[in-house]
This record gives C-alpha cells, sequence and structure tokens, in this order.
C-alpha cells in the first residue's frame, strides 16, 4: 500500500496540517503516558495533559471556545480492523511517527452503511507533527510507522464516552457505539463482541 504523507496535497480531502500551535511540551509530557507492546491503548481525558498551557489554546483557538477533552492513542498496531467518524473535526498531534489509515464518509453506501476498504488511504503523520481530522474522514487507531506510537487526540468534551441513551439499532443509529462516535468494524476485527457494527467490506488491511 502506499504510504503519502499529510503535508501532501492528497491529504486536503481528509484534513489540514496546523502549524501555529506550540505543543512542545505537550510532546514532551506524551513521553511518560504508557505505549504497551501488542495492544492498542486510548485514554479519552488525561488530567496531567489537559493542565498544559496548550489546552485553552486548542480549546479557546481550535475550537472555538468549546469544552473539549485531551487524550491519547499509544501503543503497538499495524491493521485496520475499523473505521469511526464523529460530527465534528479530531485535533492529531503525533509525538511519535504514527501512519494513518483513513477514507471519506461519503463513499459509504448511503443505503447500508457498509464500506469497501479498497477505498482507504494511508498517510503518514511524523513526529511533532499537528493535524486536523474533519468531521467526514474515517479513521481508527494509528498504524506502527517504525516502531510503537504515541498520539495526541483532542475531540470536544464526551466523545467516545459510554452511551447514556442507546437507540434502536436501525439505519445509521447502528453504527453508534459511544458518545459522538459512530463505528464500521471489520469481521476480522473482533469488534462483534462489543456489539460493533460490521460494515467493512474486503481486505482487514494489514501494514
Amino acid at each position: 500500500m502506499k504510504i503519502q504523507n499529510v503535508m501532501d496535497e492528497s491529504f486536503r480531502q481528509y484534513g489540514k496540517v496546523i502549524t501555529d500551535l506550540d505543543c512542545t511540551q505537550l510532546i514532551e509530557e506524551m513521553g511518560k503516558t504508557p505505549a504497551p507492546d501488542g495492544e492498542v491503548i486510548y485514554v479519552p481525558s488525561a488530567p496531567e495533559l489537559e493542565a498544559l498551557p496548550v489546552f485553552a489554546q486548542l480549546r479557546d483557538r481550535v475550537y472555538g471556545g468549546m469544552p473539549i477533552q485531551l487524550g491519547y492513542c499509544n501503543g503497538d498496531n499495524n491493521k485496520l480492523n475499523a473505521l469511526e467518524y464523529h460530527r465534528d473535526s479530531e485535533i492529531n498531534v503525533a509525538c511519535t511517527d504514527a501512519i494513518l489509515l483513513i477514507g471519506r464518509e461519503q463513499d459509504m453506501n448511503p443505503k447500508t452503511y457498509e464500506y469497501d476498504t479498497a477505498k482507504v488511504e494511508a498517510f503518514l503523520v511524523p513526529a511533532g507533527t499537528v493535524i486536523e481530522v474533519y468531521g467526514t474522514t474515517l479513521h481508527y487507531a494509528p498504524c506502527n510507522a517504525g516502531g510503537k506510537f504515541r498520539m495526541v487526540v483532542v475531540l470536544p468534551k464526551g466523545t467516545n464516552l459510554p452511551l447514556q441513551a442507546v437507540p434502536e439499532k436501525k439505519g445509521e443509529d447502528a453504527l453508534l457505539f459511544a458518545v459522538n462516535k459512530w463505528l464500521i468494524a471489520h469481521p476480522e476485527s473482533g469488534l462483534e463482541k462489543a456489539g460493533a457494527f460490521m460494515g467493512l467490506k474486503g481486505e482487514n488491511i494489514t501494514l
């Protein structure tokens, strides 16, 4: 699979690179967070990171004053397994090199909500890069780019937390997996046991 770069023109349909945000201290602190072998961990909100000055800049400038949460997704991964989307953009800060496997919500089947993994593209996010991933961009856990990864994840407050109200699993509601999280999983992912919608068709891409 061709590995592109988020600096390339081809990334512009999926998101943009943010260059006017100093995340040096945040990246340093992220070096203290766990990155386990053979698995991926996700922490929606990390108080020790939200105490840093950059948190206010992300809230007040990047999200226009909206309540936000700052956490991380770290670990060891080389498979697609699933794709998700939110009703808003997500900010990622790459603390190591990482590869994102992404697609477009517009390419989902509008009747069945299935998605062909042949449409997925791969992008390297170099260490130190800050990106905005648009709300219509399908994405999931990063993949390794020469070693385990650490990635800051910034989202509106409450995103990815357990649902308080679970709608009937019909239409797009069948994809609703957590607060502000619509998920399409691959049959090989093992996520069916958690109630995920098995809508990824084709290869479970491995890098």
